[in-house]
């Protein structure tokens, strides 16, 4: 039985099937504790029911499933998810990977006007204060760190890490980047082309973290990618419309284009996540991945003792 449970491991600790099943019951358990207490407030009218409060919610329970199953499954430290700020450059990569996803919104930007498939309206607050949509803006700006750390804690942390370990590289890349894709699959206007979409972004996302062996970079990368896309360029983000500084409007081909989900579902992403992945291998030339970590130095040892 201990095989079949435990590995043979220093220390031992659950195998890969019973490690993600405890988390996913850490995932529900923390969301039902929390939303007990939401909904209370929310009935009684202490709190307005709001997007921002539901995403707060998910956030909590997402990391702190993350931060328990780490310990108390994974027999690992959370450092080693790659979150360590001892080791590389986590700063400059943060804000790297900010800048690459707005250059490459930008590009989708300049390509769509080019093809006349959109439409500059005017400034986002249009009629309404200046000033209330640039509080609206940061308050976006906002949700977009929190969910670009929270989604990839999940995606390019936790799940990548415990599948390239009990199973390959190249699974965990394809299963981690997948369930990213199906987890956008509720969002408002989504469709299969979306979540393929989706699941390219994440491998984006999943070439950033195998080059740096650090979440940094793929955050900046999240997080840049939806602030741009919505609040600086007026793209819907993953089906969701957001506070937005250029108020655009859309006719083009929406095979191409995306249409109301934004371009993640349209086929001009293609390009852009080229661009991308050769500007991440670009700047990742010379980074030396951060093996010296005290889990990470034991990889190799732990393949074999699966």
């Amino acid at each position: 039985m201990k095989t079949l449970f435990i590995t043979s491991e220093k220390p031992p600790r659950l195998r890969l099937l019973w490690r993600l099943l405890g988390f996913v019951a850490l995932v529900l358990f923390i969301t039902v504790l929390l939303a007990i207490p939401y909904g209370i407030a929310l009935a009684n009218r202490w709190l307005p029911a709001s997007f921002f409060l539901d995403n707060a919610l998910s956030a909590l329970a997402i990391t702190g499933a993350v931060l328990l199953a780490r310990r108390l499954l994974d027999r690992r430290s959370i450092a080693s998810l790659g979150l360590d700020w001892r080791h590389g450059q986590p700063g400059r990569d943060l804000f790297t990977g900010i800048a690459i996803a707005g250059v490459l919104m930008a590009l989708l930007f300049a390509g769509f006007r080019a093809a006349r498939w959109l439409e500059v309206v005017g400034p986002g607050w249009g009629t309404d204060d200046p000033e209330a949509v640039l509080r609206a803006a940061a308050l976006w700006g906002a949700v977009f760190v929190g969910v670009g750390f929270y989604e990839e804690l999940l995606a390019r942390g936790y799940l990548f890490q415990n599948l390239e370990a009990g199973l390959n590289t190249a699974w965990a890349v394809l299963l981690s980047s997948a369930v990213f894709g199906l987890l956008h699959i509720g969002n408002p206007n989504a469709s299969p082309l979306a979540t393929l979409g989706i699941l390219g972004a994440g491998l984006l996302f999943a070439l950033a973290y195998l080059r740096t062996r650090a979440l940094w970079l793929p955050i900046g990368l999240h997080i840049g990618w939806n602030f741009f896309e919505g609040v600086v360029f007026g793209f819907p983000v993953s089906g969701l419309e957001t506070a937005r500084l250029v108020e655009t409007r859309i006719s083009g081909p929406e095979l191409w284009t995306g249409g109301a989900f934004g371009p993640e579902a349209g086929l001009a992403l293609l390009p852009a996540l080229l661009a991308g992945g050769l500007w991440v291998w670009y700047y990742t030339r010379n980074h030396a991945p951060q093996s010296v970590l005290p889990d990470m130095a034991s990889k190799a040892k732990q393949y074999v003792t699966k």
